[in-house]
């Protein structure tokens, strides 16, 4: 006889072995016991969780002959046909298969003919939201009012594909992810049942790998102990099956990214790419360490929620001191992006290689995270006493912020002629032509020797236009004494940069302001 795996050989075939959802079996046993079974319903949830099989569960009870608290006998005639697949009482459709209208009138035209025997027809239709939006129109008649021996299940995985006119029809249920606590302990049972011996911290590792799915629990460990056929199954031995990577590895490489250590990061990595590691599950379980790192750091007595040991634990908590919450963000934020990324990339090393890169050195990144630890990078060196360079142009000292530029000194006392040319600037510029007027616009306006007006501009065409022409500067002072009615002088000085003028001169349009603000 061949081998059957086992999620198939011991699939549950009453409620009571239906684990993690109390919540819909009980639903369902109150409604079968008081006789109020629906006409429709929808199963919701992640792969793995018990919708199949809470469906045939529920078209067995409905038609068995002889039916139990729990769900059907599993001995009647009825209930070894459908068993069997033998039964022309129970229907189960794949959708992703039969997904055209043609399939779904098919089920529409024998949905008029009764039950042979028993007293329900049921269809299954599973993976409902693949079926087109044809068959969908061509099932809501008969959804919605179908015959009172009919009953349809839908069960789908994206329940947000399907139509609102479908959802509205059918009661819902939805499954949850069921816990790891719950998918060890149903291991525990079936191993013993097998005779075969697994350590638990094995057990509990496959179902926190699981993610949930009763289903991928039950298929990795088969898979575990037919690589290990005939001894015990370790913990150890089913790293090595699922190609992951020990706790202990994950605080060795969290402590070489919080010493910025990019070396030890990378030679940290060969060893796990050497020895087989699977790169996707490495990312995907540093991630979780980084979690509970967070988790441990933000309260206390979270053993419950922390699948971990006593001692790895301990040293989490210890590595916790070390680091702060907003850099373990930081840290959770580039793995979940590269979570996402790695799963379908040609090049998985170099991009785990480039995300190690990024957690040693925040300066690649411009995130808020990133400044963060930046600055703490810098505060880190300078109380180590490390050597911070100053301002360009000036020798390092030891743990000295630069010295900060004079600010330019104020005039003692603007001329009354200067401030009024100053505070009707606009003014002048307004009646200039040009391209003097253009040229007039960029510069800033200032107090030189002799409290002469200096023109200060930024080196360029415009500075050009009135030093290398003098002529173009008496027209400038013409045009300043027609305003003021007294013969001005002009300084012109040219700069680098805006910065360059306010670090070196009184900015007057700004002083006379202030002023005028003053006085009113």
């Amino acid at each position: 006889m061949s081998y059957t795996a086992l999620y198939r050989k011991f699939r549950p075939d009453t409620f009571a072995d239906v684990k993690g959802q109390d919540h819909i079996v009980t639903t369902l046993k109150n409604q079968i016991k008081a006789n109020r079974i629906g006409h429709a319903y929808l199963f919701t949830g992640t792969r793995g969780t018990g919708k199949t099989t809470v469906a045939k569960i529920l078209a067995k009870t409905v038609n068995c002959e002889n039916p139990t608290e729990d769900g059907p006998c599993g001995d009647c005639r009825i209930c070894r046909a459908i068993a069997a697949g033998a039964s022309m009482n129970v229907i189960e459709i794949d959708a992703a298969s039969n997904n055209g209208v043609d399939n779904i009138r098919e089920i529409v035209e024998e949905v008029s003919y009764s039950p042979a025997e028993g007293k329900y027809k049921v269809y299954i239709i599973d993976e409902v939201h693949m079926l087109s939006i044809g068959a969908f129109n061509a099932l809501l008649k008969t959804l919605e009012e179908p015959p009172s021996y009919v009953i349809f299940i839908l069960a789908t995985t994206e329940v947000h594909k399907l139509p609102i006119t479908i959802l509205s029809r059918c009661q819902r249920y939805d499954f949850k992810r069921i816990s790891i606590d719950t998918i060890t302990n149903r291991m525990q049972t079936l191993i013993d049942a097998e005779s075969v011996s697994v350590e638990e911290r094995a057990l509990r590792y496959i179902a926190k790998v699981a993610d949930g799915s009763m289903r991928d629990a039950l298929s990795l460990l088969d898979q575990c102990i037919a690589f290990h056929l005939g001894k015990e199954l370790t913990y150890d031995k089913v790293l090595d099956v699922l190609g992951a990577v020990d706790t202990g590895v994950f605080s060795t490489l969290l402590r070489h990214v919080l010493d910025r250590n990019v070396l030890g990061c990378v030679e940290l990595l060969e060893d796990i790419v050497m020895q087989g590691r699977e790169l996707s599950q490495f990312v995907t379980d540093f991630t979780w360490y980084l979690r509970n790192l967070l988790l441990v750091q933000a309260s206390d007595n979270l053993e419950d929620v922390i699948d971990m040991s006593t001692d790895n634990l301990a040293r989490l908590k210890e590595e916790a001191q070390m680091v702060d919450a907003d850099r373990i963000v930081r840290y959770i934020h580039i793995f979940s992006e590269l979570s996402g990324q790695i799963k379908y990339a040609s090049q998985k090393r170099i991009l785990v290689e480039i995300a190690l890169i990024k957690l040693c050195k925040p300066d690649m990144e411009v995130s808020r995270e990133a400044l963060i630890d930046r600055i703490r990078q810098v505060e880190d060196k300078v109380e180590n006493g490390v050597v911070v360079a100053v301002a360009e142009g000036a020798a390092p000292v030891q743990g000295a912020t630069a010295p900060k530029k004079p600010r330019p000194e104020l005039p003692k006392a603007i001329p009354e002629d200067i401030k009024a040319i100053v505070s009707k600037w606009p003014a002048i510029v307004g009646s200039a032509e040009n391209p003097m007027k253009m040229h007039m616009k960029t510069a800033k306006l200032s107090l030189g020797g002799d409290n002469r007006l200096l023109l200060v501009m930024e080196d360029g065409v415009s500075s050009d236009y009135f030093t290398q022409n003098p002529s173009n500067k008496e027209q400038l002072q013409l045009l300043l004494a027609d305003f003021s009615g007294k013969e001005v002088e002009v300084s012109i000085q040219t700069v680098n940069s805006e910065r360059e003028f306010e670090d070196n001169y009184p900015d007057l349009s700004r002083l006379i302001n202030m002023d005028i603000e003053e006085e009113e």
